[in-house]
């Protein structure tokens, strides 16, 4: 399929701002889910945008940074598979396969950039000592639109590669090479849930996990039937804890029932 130019100017703009929220997290725009779905909204294929998001979305839910290792850059996957399937007419198994090595190519990207804003950092820091608030504003800006660029660029270089030329590419890579990565990326769903469970993990929360285990595995509730579950178990627990009851009888009704909660959680 073919985009026109307005099109093609908002999925770059789309692209920019995911690489600001990479390192802003400030509206979490470079999630895959929001990111696909914008992509999908500009050309007139919300659903399919919004599928391809939710599936990066899962392989994705355990990528984070910690301390100085770099985890892979889930904007650039997300930008560059929602382009190929929503303007470059690629399958969606084959965009979602294809995302997981763009993540790692992305992940070298974006140390390359964040060694290049080290510069920008002694640069501030010598117009903090003389004064020069604005310049220190302009070191933050440029950085930042580095982090923009990172994923901008590659996002409009895909975009300006011919629809034909991208299927025909896409269509010569052998099946296994398509199918070993789709293996690879449900395997790293598991992964990522495994990480996120781990941190997650206490007896106050695992039998909430073993109960939604269960009602899956048993049952064909879908994602919005079982988080209303999840939500009701868990008020239902904080209303019959008689700890929580307690703290917040003895605060004379007005007691902060976050507080009360810390106090439950810290003891397990």
């Amino acid at each position: 399929m073919d985009i026109n130019m307005i099109q093609a100017l908002f999925i770059l703009i789309v692209a920019l701002f995911a690489g600001f929220e990479s390192v802003l997290d400030e509206f979490q725009l470079h999630q895959p889910i929001i990111t696909c779905t914008l992509i999908g909204l500009i050309t007139g294929d919300l659903a399919t945008g919004l599928f391809i998001g939710g599936s990066l979305q899962l392989i994705a839910l355990g990528w984070m940074n910690v301390g100085a290792a770099q985890a892979p850059d889930i904007a650039i996957a997300g930008v560059i598979a929602g382009i190929l399937t929503l303007a470059k007419g690629a399958g969606t198994s084959e965009a979602i396969a294809i995302a997981i090595p763009l993540a790692i190519a992305g992940q070298v990207l974006t140390i390359f950039v964040r060694t290049l804003a080290v510069g920008l950092g002694h640069y501030a820091d010598r117009q903090a000592e003389s004064g020069n608030i604005r310049g220190v504003e302009l070191a933050n800006l440029a950085g930042l639109m580095l982090q923009g660029l990172r994923v901008a660029i590659p996002a409009g270089l895909v975009l300006a590669i011919p629809t034909h030329v991208v299927v025909n590419a896409l269509a010569a890579i052998p099946a296994w090479i398509t199918g070993g990565l789709a293996v690879g990326g449900g395997m790293v769903v598991a992964v990522g849930y495994a990480m996120v469970i781990n941190m997650m993990a206490s007896k106050l929360t695992w039998p909430f996990f073993f109960i939604g285990f269960g009602l899956s595995a048993l049952t064909e509730l879908n994602l919005v039937a079982m988080g209303i579950i999840g939500a009701s178990l868990a008020l239902i627990y904080i209303q019959l804890d008689p700890r929580l009851n307690s703290e917040f009888a003895s605060a004379g009704g007005g007691g902060s029932v976050e507080s009360a909660l810390t106090d439950i959680l810290e003891d397990y």
